[in-house]
């Protein structure tokens, strides 16, 4: 069932069309990604739907309803640079924003304290905002989104300004998070999109340019190949490569280097009896995995 259904979306500034009308569905209960590089209109989309701004063009449903009125109730949305009052505590602020939710002060604080348990900071709920980390502070601002228990959550860039430790935080709560709501995050961090989402929205130059599953998205645009990787730089081993007529095209870096072939059980043959008669120093030997950064470049390619 989709939550939001989104058809010709189009925006433009000071005459400048930025986003060059968009047709997508946001199905209930998935965890979509919005991918594109930094520029490419994600932050303009999120504030469309989310009612912030008002698009030039185009219908925004909401469970098949125009989105004329207030729909505040139903989503829930963190900035890319959320900002909190530092000197509240993190139980102080999600009862704080819970009152402005509508929620009954009784009601705000069992809730606030649900929630610090669900993002990991129960432990720091008395402890001063000012005094989080950056990874503490994001889990807290997915927690004031999702207060109300909106159908739609919607993430801008939630990870990206994070180090690893709170990436990684902030993605593991994102995998909870599934179970309970449908969730809209936009990222140019690809890792991050093909760990948590069952949707990828591939945004270049404010136009949709692909959308589908991960499984999908691999089928459509697979590629034969192979990734070995020796205890040495493979420079040295290039010109062996080229000559095999099963191969179409061979990238290296380093001591790695990726072979994109024709028939794959065929080369893959080939290439193990190849490495068996030279003996070459091979740590690693697997049939490559097309990635969600690998669709992407196929895709802006098109």
């Amino acid at each position: 069932m989709p939550v939001f259904s989104v058809n010709g979306l189009k925006k433009s500034f000071q005459g400048k069309e930025v986003i060059k009308g968009l047709d997508f569905i946001l199905q209930n209960g998935k965890c979509t990604a919005l991918i594109g590089p930094n520029g490419a209109g994600k932050t303009t989309i999120l504030r469309m739907l989310s009612g912030l701004i008002q698009p030039t063009e185009g219908t925004i449903q909401f469970h098949g309803n125009q989105t004329n009125g207030d729909i505040r109730q139903y989503i829930g949305y963190l900035p890319q640079f959320p900002v909190f009052y530092e000197w509240m505590t993190g139980f102080e602020f999600l009862k704080y924003v819970g009152r402005l939710a509508g929620l009954s002060k009784l009601v705000a604080s069992d809730r606030a304290k649900e929630l610090l348990e669900l993002v990991g900071l129960k432990d720091a709920k008395n402890r001063k905002i000012g005094k989080y980390s950056g990874g503490m502070k994001q889990r807290l601002g997915i927690a004031q989104a999702i207060i109300h228990r909106p159908k739609l959550v919607m993430l801008d860039e939630p990870v990206s300004a994070l180090d690893p430790f709170g990436r990684r935080e902030v993605l593991e709560l994102l995998e909870k998070l599934k179970q309970e709501t449908t969730i809209l995050f936009s990222t140019h961090i690809l890792n991050d999109a093909e760990e948590v989402c069952d949707q990828i929205l591939f945004l270049h130059n404010g136009v949709l340019v692909e959308s589908g599953s991960m499984s999908e998205l691999q089928l459509k645009y697979q590629q034969s190949k192979l990734v070995l990787e020796f205890n040495v730089n493979a420079a040295q081993y290039i010109r062996a490569f080229t000559k095999q007529e099963l191969i179409e095209n061979v990238q290296y870096e380093g001591n790695e280097v990726t072979l994109y072939v024709k028939e794959l059980e065929a080369a893959k043959a080939e290439m193990l009896r190849e490495i068996a008669e030279q003996n070459w120093p091979l740590l690693r030997f697997e049939v490559g995995r097309l990635t969600l950064e690998d669709v992407f470049l196929e895709v802006v390619k098109k």
